[in-house]
């Protein structure tokens, strides 16, 4: 039996259907490709990860090496956004911070997102009954909890646990540099963060299941003998797959701003990791900004930019799904 068109969920209009030949995929990007400010974002984006993840090969300087002759200098053809408190040059943190947001958004996206929150939405909506009641009930629970007050005490109370941990796997393995390179920071960052990510689209995913569950593809595949793991991915998944990149794209701007403001608190991605929430902690201050504006306006402008970025594609991604 073939599965209904895909529909958005909260009474909105349904997707409209592609032409003949044309998929639907194609027909988004094809609307898509006509706002220019959803493609000036996309651009933007694209230059600050790609940035990020050739930081390795574009850096013109380590990111960790210090030079206390020339603190807190500002821009020159030495080095193109100046140097922090350190003497380290300014753009290549800059490329590694990037790198780090990069990291830490993949991750929990994939995690906290794809994983947990489609897979609970799924099943809380398909099976209904306790399974129901019981993943929206710890839904709840992690919803009524302050998000950000949590994630500061879990990365805090945790974070010397999770460092000794690796550590230990360094040890047991004979693999080294893993403390050295800030993945116990990673690590524990992101767990954090999906914690809390998953729980906005296990609801929005549910809200849909719950509506064609009833349709009468899914009762004619039931009669005929479909397991539920069948109905659930041949009949259900590809009717919320649009759902579910809408709800990627409202979330990435939030969980990139949840792990700056981690890192400004200090609990974040730790030393020596680079990370935008140390770059703007560290200019942050009424003389520092005097003396050295530089400190807080080069990771200020390129995180407001990519926050911008990501809210301005989210919104049009969401008219282009819409057909509008």
């Amino acid at each position: 039996m073939s599965a209904a068109p895909p529909t958005t969920v909260e009474g909105a209009s349904t997707v409209q259907s592609a032409p003949m030949g044309e998929s639907e995929w194609r027909l988004v990007w094809r609307r898509l490709r006509r706002k220019r400010l959803a493609m000036i974002s996309l651009v933007i984006i694209t230059i600050i990860y790609g940035m990020g993840i050739l930081a390795p090969v574009l850096a013109p300087y380590s990111y960790t090496a210090t030079n206390l002759d020339i603190p807190r200098q500002g821009p020159s053809w030495d080095h193109w956004l100046g140097t922090d408190t350190l003497g380290r040059d300014m753009l290549s943190r800059t490329m590694y911070s990037a790198r780090t947001t990069l990291i830490v958004t993949t991750a929990v996206i994939l995690s906290g997102s794809l994983i947990i929150g489609n897979t609970i939405g799924l099943l809380s909506g398909y099976r209904g009954g306790w399974v129901d009641a019981l993943f929206m009930r710890v839904g709840d629970v992690f919803s009524s909890l302050p998000g950000l007050v949590m994630l500061i005490l879990i990365n805090a109370t945790l974070g010397e646990r999770v460092t000794s941990s690796v550590r230990d796997f360094e040890r047991a393995t004979g693999i080294g540099g893993l403390v050295a390179s800030g993945l116990p920071s990673y690590l524990l960052v992101f767990s954090a963060l999906s914690l809390f990510f998953w729980v906005g689209t296990a609801r929005i995913i549910r809200a849909q299941i719950l509506q064609l569950r009833e349709r009468d593809f899914i009762v004619s595949a039931e009669a005929l003998g479909a397991t539920p793991y069948r109905v659930i991915r041949y009949h259900l998944f590809p009717n919320v797959t649009f759902l579910i990149i809408l709800q990627v794209s409202a979330t990435l701007g939030g969980i990139a701003g949840s792990e700056i403001v981690l890192t400004w608190f200090g609990v974040g991605v730790q030393p020596p990791a680079a990370s935008f929430g140390a770059m703007l902690f560290e200019g942050s201050g009424t003389r520092t900004f005097q003396t050295a504006p530089h400190l807080l306006l080069v990771p200020g402008a390129v995180v407001t930019l990519l926050l911008f970025a990501f809210n301005l594609l989210g919104d049009a991604l969401n008219d282009a799904v819409r057909g509008r």
